[in-house]
């Protein structure tokens, strides 16, 4: 099969980095071809040379047999290529109509064509599988719609050659299932993608070749077929990663550390209740709409039409802010942490001592030794690379901005953590190391509740999973007999 995309070569860099450094692959006409890495190995990178947004240092990129040197993504599209973004890019204050049919509003002599625009936007959706309100303002929608409208926006430009970085990393079960059939209708069609991603699973099933970068440069390209998971890790960290059981599931829990009944806010989520015990993970799965992230941000205080009781250690508490909730003792790590979870322009140590400056301070002066005590603690505890302790949030890793968060609530002193996503866009050692993270608080005797997109996941680490469906609990499974194909039914609304 002729390539499609040939990388030959390739460095880019940044300042006081190399991104890459003579990276050299083909990609194959008509093919899904993966590129895995850890976090920061280049892969990103690689599909923003592609697709225009910057341009490479050295050596070369052909598309169709054509070297191609794209200015910027109007003229990468214009030739065909298109990028599906990790990182969310979107004019929030448009709506969805307006963000899918940019630079091609349809017209009616001088004015925007509204009905036709609207009409061409579910058309979009609808080709994807995805079911949104077209007038609905993005910054009224969650991440995983977000998501759904990019993956909408670059397959209806009518693209050759697209690039997929970490398109379900906000996709439930089911909302990916559709995206994987999607995959499967464009390369029948003799598209090309480039499929970025963390998920073994989706990369065994959708991918032909893979291809390994490490540190920046090319590991290897081989047949899928030819690999196994254990193989491409190994690839992909340079050392074998192993899975255990997670050793808080070996211990009974402790006393209700939150207890929730007959939360509500219309709209978004009914009648919710449930006990969340010290050491124990309380595992929450539902589809894209089911309510997860919003019933968290309303245990956070983030969400004043929410009603309903809430007691923390036996007690009933009012939680009307995020400052309530810190005083009780909650934390949360929301599903968009550059968005809601980190100041990005802000130093690392700051954003860890964010909740805390009103300990770390005298008369309104902050004292800054204290502070980098502090924070050097829960740096070296939760291992977080930076390179200092003043280095931005938005230079770091996903998995170590992920870390930050977490060390924020350590450091105030949180018993009671609500991790939305926790390793959603990190590569698989960060991952485990988030994992190991999970098991070691709840062993400690954190109450956590976890909301994971990521089946697989919420069965390795919870101790019992809650299902939510349309905004009310369609049921609860204990460890033992929970099953993918289980939650999945429960989730879905299907009978047995």
């Amino acid at each position: 099969m002729p390539a499609a995309v040939r990388f030959s070569g390739v460095t880019k860099r940044f300042p006081g980095v190399v991104a890459l450094n003579g990276v050299s692959f083909d990609v194959a006409a008509g093919s899904c071809h993966a590129v895995c890495g850890e976090n920061g190995a280049g892969k990103s990178t690689l599909g923003k040379l592609l697709s225009g947004i910057d341009r490479p240092d050295g050596g070369s990129i052909e598309v169709g047999g054509r070297v191609v040197r794209f200015a910027n993504p109007a003229e990468a599209l214009a030739a065909g290529v298109a990028m599906v973004h990790q990182e969310l890019a979107s004019c929030p204050n448009l709506s969805v109509g307006e963000n899918l049919c940019l630079g091609k509003l349809p017209q009616r002599w001088t004015f925007v064509d509204r009905r036709a625009m609207h009409a061409r936007a579910a058309e979009l959706l609808a080709d994807i599988g995805a079911e949104i309100d077209t007038s609905r303002p993005m910054s009224a929608l969650n991440v995983a719609e977000q998501q759904l409208v990019q993956i909408a926006s670059a397959v209806g430009s009518g693209a050759r050659v697209i690039v997929f970085d970490e398109p379900t990393s906000s996709l439930s079960e089911g909302e990916a299932a559709r995206l994987y059939d999607l995959v499967g209708r464009l390369t029948a069609a003799g598209a090309t993608l480039i499929y970025v991603s963390h998920r073994m699973q989706e990369i065994f099933r959708l991918c032909s070749r893979i291809t390994v970068l490490r540190d920046g440069e090319h590991v290897a390209t081989r047949p899928t077929e030819e690999m196994n998971e254990g193989e491409l890790v190994q690839m992909m960290i340079g050392r074998r990663l192993e899975q255990r059981a997670p050793a808080h599931v070996g211990s009974a829990p402790g006393a209700p550390a939150l207890e929730v009944r007959a939360l509500t806010s219309r709209g978004k989520f009914e009648r919710v209740s449930f006990a969340l015990r010290g050491g124990e993970v309380l595992g929450l799965a539902g589809l894209v709409g089911a309510g997860r992230s919003e019933i968290a941000k309303a245990l956070f205080g983030l969400d004043p039409n929410a009603t309903g009781s809430v007691a923390v250690n036996g007690r009933a508490v009012r939680i009307r802010s995020p400052r309530d909730a810190m005083r009780h003792g909650i934390g949360l790590v929301p599903e968009d942490r550059k968005a809601e979870g980190l100041v990005l322009p802000m130093g690392s140590l700051s954003n860890v001592t964010l909740p805390l400056l009103d300990r770390l301070s005298r008369a309104s002066w902050i004292r800054r030794r204290e502070e980098r005590v502090l924070g050097r603690a829960y740096f070296d505890r939760l291992r977080v690379k930076v390179a200092s302790d003043d280095a931005p949030a938005s230079s770091l890793s996903g998995g170590n901005q992920q870390k930050l968060v977490l060390a924020r609530w350590l450091a105030a002193g949180s018993r009671i953590l609500i991790l939305d996503e926790p390793t959603r866009g990190v590569d698989v050692g960060a991952k485990a190391e988030l994992h190991q993270w999970i098991d070691q608080l709840a062993s400690d005797g954190h109450a956590i509740l976890l909301i994971s997109s990521e089946l697989p996941e919420l069965l390795h680490l919870s101790t019992r999973v809650m299902i939510l469906r349309e905004g009310r609990v369609a049921g609860e499974v204990a460890r033992a007999g929970a099953t993918e194909e289980g939650l999945l039914r429960l989730m879905a609304g299907v009978a047995d």
